[in-house]
């Protein structure tokens, strides 16, 4: 195990092992991530090997909107909110664009995106390619990680790297809003509250 500062060269460093198939730990505004290429069959099963569950989709980090539009089909609501909460803790399931290994989707047609505020987080996209799975880096039933440590203690044996940027911002998963039918529906609260939804596209 290997915890390492958050540097420039140690970003592209852990992007060079996400790029090679590897697995690496790292800061969100949220709480800790744990992340590999999402195209990348042995990478995410290997994830969800390293958080014990294999029955829900992982979440995808992009490096802007842009990335994010490669992967998942934006809606006018989408378009909106990704302008007013994107770099942030909102994170939006919309029908996928792209096929992902069953380690990604389980199944779904649809894919959650979200665009991280933390500016460490969207760099390692960025440089591994403009997406990458950002699930939080613990077991599964087990606290989410607020600082490098905490993800170490839990998981560190498990992966390649660990980029240490010092405590996670928020330290609460971020909201996870599906867009994906006619409504809309809170699938899982965090930061960003209902209100905060509703105003933002008032209604």
């Amino acid at each position: 195990m290997e915890i390492v500062e958050a540097s420039e060269e140690n970003i592209r460093r852990a992007a060079v092992i996400i790029r090679l198939g590897g697995v690496v730990i790292y800061p969100t505004d949220t709480v800790y991530g744990l992340g590999c290429d999402p195209a990348n069959v042995d990478a995410t099963r290997r994830i969800c090997e390293i958080k014990g569950r294999a029955d829900k989709p992982l979440p995808l980090a992009c490096s802007d909107v842009e990335a994010a539009k490669r992967i998942v089909e934006f809606n006018p609501i989408a378009e909106r909110l990704a302008e007013r909460f994107w770099p942030g803790p909102l994170t939006m399931v919309l029908p996928a664009k792209v096929d992902y290994p069953i380690w990604v989707t389980h199944g779904a047609r649809t894919l959650g995106v979200r665009v991280p505020g933390h500016p460490v987080a969207r760099r390692l996209a960025k440089l591994s390619g403009g997406v990458i799975v950002t699930t939080s880096a613990n077991k599964s039933g087990e606290p989410p990680p607020k600082t490098a440590l905490e993800a170490a203690e839990q998981i560190g044996e498990e992966v390649d790297l660990i980029l240490d940027a010092g405590p996670a911002p928020l330290k609460q998963p971020s909201t996870v809003l599906d867009l994906s039918g006619d409504e809309l529906w809170i699938i899982r609260p965090g930061p960003i509250k209902a209100e905060d939804i509703k105003k933002a596209l008032e209604l």
